[in-house]
């Protein structure tokens, strides 16, 4: 098997594999960007077009909501076309939401402009992490897997700077230049994508043999591993390990056709308990709140007390540098720690500071700011919380959701889970403002805090550790019951 300790340095990171990861990592840059930019900009959006909270929660949330038809086709698309155009169709798609934001000469253009690139949210979010998990060795994949959610960190903390740096323009300027600068990178990562290789696990699925095996002897650390995990992946498809022709002819039933029936309609007992892990993990990454702190940071702040618009920016940055260290610390962690434990740690984290942050938000509101106390605790808590969503939950759900599905179902059901993410993301972003004046803000953060101590549950029961095993190992982890004395390894 691919985990065997007979293969020299199974533990070193394959420059060729980390540099592929990077640059497949790098739309996820963008899409960071998109997500940390609008939390600035739509204050200035709202002063020019003069909105109300419903539109703005609008547009804050439609990019989500669109990434459901992104995320859904993208499973199809990338196994008929591969991972790697398909992630330079993400970067089109982009770059052409990015321009239509950036001209933006009203309301309606402007939303057109996030739902485009919400397509394009779809697109990214599903194929990077399953480009990453491919090209990768079972002993590296968690780190290079976490690469995509480094990027969403980096585009987010970026987005933030751009918020603050701009924000000097004058309005009907600075806004702009903030949503319409993505059509840069967009471009240059489409250029540089036709230079990057093909995942070998859709390669072989294809019948390519020679061309897979080409690429796995680059991305692995030595020959004898290439052929180890070249062996592991034919038999997996169902061909004979060994075959040597180049090219080999697939049956039409071990492509993608009538994927989504065996996984939804009539799933084995082994492929529904992976099904429900993986798009449990993905709703509850976003059903726990995160994306109210993301995008209406500058709003926590200025409940806690913070009023200055540009102080309020500032402290939003701060939230996206705690997001950026925990999240690298994260990526040197999942796979020495394993996914499980991090998780664990991160949910319990999460419930103790959201439930902090509710009672500070609380005191601070009705004090009217006036608590300084109440106002610094309430900053930290939501630094706290951030910290620890992205020390878990945040990079542990892309890693594992693509590396728990069968190579068969993998493009199809990360897919689907990525489809509840962006629809919880939508949800949150879509009702934060409303739900907080209903409820009042610190009574959202306690909403939040009880969904996450559903997803402490969650984790225990239904999500086993997978670290150090093989991609065609993960079937056998999820078959029997009994298998849940490994869980807790």
């Amino acid at each position: 098997m691919e985990k065997d300790d007979s293969v020299e340095n199974p533990t070193k990171v394959n420059g060729y594999a980390c540099a592929c990861a990077i640059v497949g990592s790098m739309i996820s840059i963008i899409f960071g960007y998109d997500t940390g930019v609008m939390s600035g900009a739509m204050l200035y959006v709202k002063k020019e077009f003069q909105i109300n909270d419903h539109k703005t929660e609008i547009l804050a949330g439609i990019l989500n909501l669109c990434a459901l038809v992104g995320a859904l086709s993208a499973g199809a698309t990338s196994d008929a076309i591969g991972r790697r155009n398909t992630m330079i169709i993400a970067s089109i798609i982009f770059l052409l939401g990015s321009v239509l934001m950036g001209y933006g000469p009203n309301y309606i253009t402007l939303l057109g402009g996030r739902c485009v690139a919400g397509v394009g949210v779809g697109f990214a979010l599903m194929i990077a992490p399953v480009y990453s998990a491919e090209i990768s060795s079972p002993k590296t994949r968690g780190f290079l897997t976490s690469l995509p959610e480094i990027g969403i960190s980096v585009g987010i903390l970026l987005g933030y700077l751009s918020n603050y740096i701009f924000s000097r323009l004058y309005l009907q300027l600075g806004w702009r230049i903030m949503l319409g600068i993505a059509a840069i990178p967009s471009l240059l990562l489409a250029v540089g994508l036709l230079k990057m290789p093909e995942s070998p696990r859709w390669l072989i699925m294809k019948g390519r043999l020679g061309d897979a095996k080409k690429i796995l002897y680059k991305v692995s650390n030595t020959p004898e591993e290439a052929e180890i995990r070249l062996r592991d992946i034919k038999e997996a498809m169902g061909i004979d390990v060994n075959c040597d022709d180049d090219v080999v002819k697939i049956h039409e039933s071990k492509e993608s056709h009538g994927v989504w029936k065996e996984l939804l309609l009539r799933p084995t007992p082994t492929l529904r308990w992976i099904l429900i892990a993986g798009v449990g993990i993905h709703f509850f990454e976003h059903a726990t709140g995160i994306e109210a702190v993301i995008l209406y940071s500058h709003k926590i702040f200025a409940k806690a007390g913070v009023h200055d618009t540009r102080k309020q920016i500032l402290a939003t940055v701060g939230v996206g540098l705690t997001k950026f260290i925990a999240i690298v610390a994260s990526t040197f962690l999942v796979d020495k720690v394993g996914r499980r434990k991090l998780l664990l740690f991160s949910v319990i984290g999460m419930i103790c500071t959201l439930a902090g942050l509710g009672t500070f938000l609380t005191l601070a509101e009705h004090s009217g700011g006036k608590i300084i106390w109440a106002l610094v605790l309430s900053i930290i808590s939501t630094y706290a919380y951030v910290g620890f969503f992205n020390i878990g939950l945040a990079p542990v759900t892309w890693v594992y959701c693509a590396e728990i599905y069968p190579l068969r179902y993998r493009a199809f059901g990360n897919g689907l889970g990525v489809a509840v993410n962006r629809l919880m993301n939508a949800t949150v972003s879509m009702t934060f403002l409303t739900m907080s004046n209903a409820i009042t803000i610190g009574g959202t953060f306690f909403l939040f805090c009880g969904v996450s101590v559903v997803a402490l549950f969650f984790v225990i029961f239904f999500c086993p550790e997978t670290k150090g095993k093989s991609l065609e190992e993960m079937e056998s982890l999820f078959t029997r019951r009994k298998n849940a004395d490994d869980t807790n390894k």
